[in-house]
Formats: structure tokens, sequence, C-alpha cells
């Protein structure tokens, strides 16, 4: 009587489905970087600050470092929805390596999540650290941001008031921000700045406009049945403009 020889079962990395899901995996991952880096940069306004400009590349990197995590779910899928059906009660030959009965594969995603997260936690808080920094700029204007239902209202150090901002191009100021009501929240869309507006608490913001220009400024928080219209311009100006407003519109208030 002659043994019965039992094939040999090939490793799971070498069985075609898995080497499928891992070409779909290069591919997914690469065609979801290059259109979701493509589809922030292009629904994003242009930027009219570094700040801004930060934000941007801060979306392409987190973009790129999501991107495989995305991939390797969109590549599963299609692995699972191209592959022959099974029919019958008991599951099919393959079935034996199934991921969640690996420890190493469940130690290994763990930590790549664990990684990215970490990735993403520290290269946020690098950005937010640059941002705190020019509150302390002592070159900078300052400029006290008052929100109520439902208008901006700015003041500036020799007296001068309105209610559409003026900027000097290239300049960095600082944003002193309150509200006399509600809560809103101080948004320049263009130069990437947003912060909350608290009644009866001043928060801080900084930016340097980089361009000339006028720009949007709008309320990101809810603040009651006209919230949609809380919104006014920035006008980005040079620094002889900028001087020559900021005289005349003090003159304007003292004479009020």
């Amino acid at each position: 009587m002659s043994d019965v020889m039992t094939p040999k079962t090939p490793q799971w990395w070498k069985k075609p489905d898995v080497k499928k899901t891992a070409i779909l995996w290069v591919i997914c991952t690469a065609v979801i970087g290059f259109v979701g880096v493509a589809f922030h940069v292009r629904s994003m306004v242009r930027p009219a600050s570094e700040t801004m400009a930060s934000v941007i590349n801060l979306m392409r990197i987190f973009t790129w470092a999501a991107a495989p995590v995305a991939g390797l779910v969109a590549a599963m899928c299609i692995t699972v929805l191209t592959s022959e059906r099974h029919y019958g009660d008991n599951p099919p030959a393959e079935a034996d390596h199934e991921i969640r009965n690996s420890p190493r594969t469940v130690a290994a995603w763990v930590t790549i999540s664990g990684i990215l997260c970490l990735f993403a936690l520290v290269v946020g808080m690098i950005v937010l650290q640059k941002d705190s920094q020019a509150v302390l700029d002592k070159s900078a204007i300052q400029v006290n941001v008052t929100g109520q239902q439902w208008v901006w209202n700015f003041d500036y150090a020799n007296g001068a008031r309105s209610q559409d901002l003026y900027l000097p191009v290239n300049k960095p100021v600082v944003f002193h921000v309150t509200s006399v009501d509600v809560m809103h929240s101080f948004w320049i869309v263009q130069m990437g700045i947003k912060i909350n507006a608290n009644p009866g608490y001043i928060t801080e913001t900084a930016v340097t406009p980089d361009k000339i220009g006028v720009f949007d400024i709008r309320c990101a928080e809810l603040c009651g049945i006209l919230h949609s219209y809380m919104q006014t311009k920035v006008h980005v100006v040079s620094q002889a403009d900028y001087d020559a407003w900021l005289a005349s519109q003090a003159a304007t208030e003292a004479k009020a």
C-alpha cells in the first residue's frame, strides 16, 4: 500500500488572493494619494499668507499618510468583490490564512496605525507651535476683533474703528478676539486662521498677509438666524496706503 502524499499548502503570502490584494494595494494607494491631494488643493482657496500655505501643505502630507490605509481597505474590497463565489456550508479551502487569525499581522497593523497617528500628532503640533510663536512678535500690529450678532468690529491702536478689516502686506498682525453676545468664530478664509470669539474672554491668533487684495472674513460658528450673513472683507494694501487709511479713519472716529 502506497502512502498518499498530501499536497503542501503554500505559505499565505504566496497565495493568489494575497498577491492580488498586495498589487491592488500599491495601485489604490497611488491613486487615492494623487486624487486626494489634487482634490484637496483644488477645492481650497489660493493662500494669502504663509499660514494658509502651511495648511495646504499639511493636507498634502496627511492625505499621503492616510492613503496606504485607505488603499489597503479598497484593495481588500476589490479582491472580495472580484473573487470566485463559494457556496456551501463549509468555508473554502483557502480560508485558512485569515488575517485575523495571525497575531503577527494584527500586531503589525496596530503598530503601523499607531505610528501614523503619532506622525500626524507630531507634525500638527509643530505647525501649531509655529503659529503660536507669531503671537509673541513684538513688531506685530495689534487689532481688537469683536463679534456680535451679526457683524464684526475692528479696533486699531490709534483709535480707528471699522467693519471692514484693513491690513498692510508683509506685516505681522495679532488679533485679540472676543464677543459681546454669543459664541462666534473669526475666520479669515484665504489666510488660514480661525479662532473662537467667546463672550467675556479674549483669544489670540496671528498671521502675516503676503498678498495684496481683498479677502473673505466669515463666522464659522452657528450663532443665530443670520449666521450665514456674518461676513465681511479684509483689504490687504501697501504700507503707505494702510498708514493713510489708518490716519483718516482715526480722524473720522475722533469727530464722531
